[in-house]
């Protein structure tokens, strides 16, 4: 398969994994519903937070669809990805640590997201592959 396409599905799997998380924060933020994860009753404060993590979580749906509109010169906001992506892991795992997230959804998250890094890295390396093998041919 193509680097390019590689780019392509991820960053198209990254956008429908933000997405739906998105909707998640938001439906906390705005119906106070209880996460999918745990059974916690979001407050006030918790719901201010999801509406600004879903905010974020919206934007960053957008910047990845963006990529895909051009994919090998967009390729950058792939490492960045990882990066965020990196941050919600740890914070799953430290909610779990603390006893509000049941381990088995944190290790199920981390797993998945770990799977996301890989294939963000793997795309993002075997793009800079072909660029830099096909500068040489010229």
């Amino acid at each position: 398969m193509s680097p390019t396409k590689w780019l392509r599905i991820s960053y198209r799997v990254g956008a429908t994994a933000d997405g739906l998380v998105a909707i998640s924060m938001f439906a906390q933020a705005a119906l106070g519903s209880a996460s999918s994860l745990n059974e916690y009753v979001p407050e006030i404060p918790y719901r201010y937070a999801m509406g600004l993590a879903g905010s974020l979580m919206l934007g960053w749906t957008i910047l990845l669809l963006w990529a895909d509109r051009r994919p090998v010169e967009r390729r950058g906001v792939l490492p960045i990805t990882c990066v965020v992506v990196l941050g919600l892991m740890t914070s799953g795992l430290v909610a779990a640590r603390a006893g509000f997230l049941p381990v088995s959804s944190a290790v199920g998250m981390a797993l998945f997201m770990a799977a996301l890094i890989a294939l963000f890295t793997y795309a993002y390396l075997a793009s800079r592959r072909e660029t830099s093998e096909s500068g040489k041919a010229s």
